[in-house]
C-alpha cells in the first residue's frame, strides 16, 4: 500500500474532502468529510490529536492496534506512520486538531513541545476521557476554531499557539489521572522491569548488547519508550534511565567488592566500551572512582 505523505494540514483536509482555512493549523470534524477513504497509510508531517466519538475501524501504529473507543484521544507527531482501516460505508466521527511545526516556532509551545511525550505513545496507550474531560477537550478545540475565524493580526499566532498549549496541558493532566487509575497494571510493569533488569546483568547481556537502554525494556513490556518512561517516573519518582543507572551502579559495586576482576574487566562486563566512561559514571554517582571505592571498602573506610 502506498504511503500518503501529510506534509501540511491542507494535505489532510484534501484526503477527507474538508475545507482548508489556515495553512498551518486546522480544527476538523470528520462528520463534515466529503471523502471517505477506507484503508490508507499516512506519514504525518504535522502534529495531530483526534477525539474519537465512536469506533470507526482500526488504527494501527507499529505492530499493534490502538486501544480506543468512544471518548478516546489518539495523538501523532511528525515522522510517525499510521495505518487506518475502516469498514466500507463507515463514516468516521471524530474531532481533530492538526498543526504544522512551523506554527509554533518562536513560541513558548515550540520551546516546550517535547514535554508532551504522549505524542510518541502508541497502541494500548491511548488516552480515555471521562465525560467532563471530553467537554474540556471540545471546549479547547472550539477556542482554537474561534480564533481561526477571526481576522488575522499580530496576536493571532501567539493566541492560537497558547490555546493549543492549553489543550496539550489538559491532555497531560488527563494522562496523569489515567496513570493513577491504572496503577495496579503499572505496578505489574514495574515488577517486570525489575525482573528484566536483573536478568539483563545476570545473563551477560551487557557484553553482547552494551549498556541497557530504556527502549530495550520498553520493548520487552510492549510499551513505547515515552509511555514506559512516564510510567516509571510516576510510580518511582525516578526516570527510567535513573532507575537503570542505579541498578547498574549496584551491580558495579558488587563486582568491585566481591571479585578480583580489574576495573577494565568490570567496565566491559557492565557494557561500557571504555573503562574511562565507566569511571566517570561511577564517580558521578558514588563520589569516588571504582579504584578508590575498592580501596576504601577493603580498608573499612566506608560502612554500608
Amino acid at each position: 500500500m502506498d504511503i500518503i505523505n501529510i506534509k501540511n494540514v491542507a494535505d489532510y483536509n484534501q484526503l477527507f474532502g474538508l475545507e482548508n482555512h489556515h495553512p498551518l493549523v486546522s480544527v476538523v470534524n470528520l462528520k463534515d468529510a466529503t471523502k471517505f477513504p477506507n484503508h490508507f497509510t499516512v506519514n504525518y508531517g504535522v502534529y495531530a490529536l483526534f477525539l474519537k466519538n465512536t469506533r470507526c475501524g482500526d488504527i494501527r501504529y507499529g505492530k499493534q492496534t490502538y486501544d480506543y473507543q468512544e471518548g478516546t484521544v489518539t495523538s501523532f507527531a511528525p515522522g510517525q506512520i499510521v495505518e487506518v482501516q475502516m469498514p466500507v460505508n463507515t463514516r468516521p466521527e471524530a474531532l481533530g486538531l492538526l498543526f504544522h511545526p512551523d506554527l509554533i516556532k518562536g513560541t513558548s509551545l515550540g520551546q516546550e513541545i517535547k514535554v508532551y511525550s504522549f505524542f510518541s505513545y502508541q497502541s494500548n496507550e491511548a488516552l480515555h476521557l471521562s465525560g467532563n474531560e471530553k467537554k474540556i477537550f471540545i471546549d479547547c478545540l472550539e477556542k482554537i476554531k474561534m480564533e481561526l475565524t477571526l481576522p488575522g493580526d499580530h496576536m493571532s499566532k501567539r493566541l492560537i499557539a497558547r490555546n493549543i498549549q492549553l489543550l496539550l496541558d489538559y491532555c497531560m493532566r488527563f494522562y496523569e489521572r489515567q496513570f493513577e487509575t491504572r496503577s495496579p497494571v503499572n505496578k505489574n510493569v514495574l515488577i517486570r522491569f525489575e525482573e528484566l533488569l536483573d536478568d539483563y546483568f545476570s545473563n551477560k547481556n551487557p557484553e553482547k548488547l552494551g549498556l541497557p537502554t530504556v527502549k530495550y525494556f520498553a520493548d520487552k513490556v510492549y510499551l513505547s519508550a515515552n509511555y514506559f518512561g512516564d510510567l516509571i517516573k510516576k510510580e518511582t519518582g525516578k526516570t527510567a534511565q535513573e532507575y537503570i543507572q542505579n541498578k547498574l551502579i549496584e551491580h558495579a559495586k558488587e563486582l568491585i567488592i566481591d571479585t578480583n576482576k580489574t576495573i577494565t574487566q568490570i567496565a566491559y562486563e557492565l557494557g561500557f566500551q571504555y573503562s574511562q566512561h565507566f569511571n566517570r559514571v561511577f564517580k558521578k554517582s558514588v563520589g569516588s572512582t571504582p579504584v578508590e571505592y575498592r580501596r576504601k571498602q577493603t580498608t573499612g573506610q566506608y560502612h554500608f
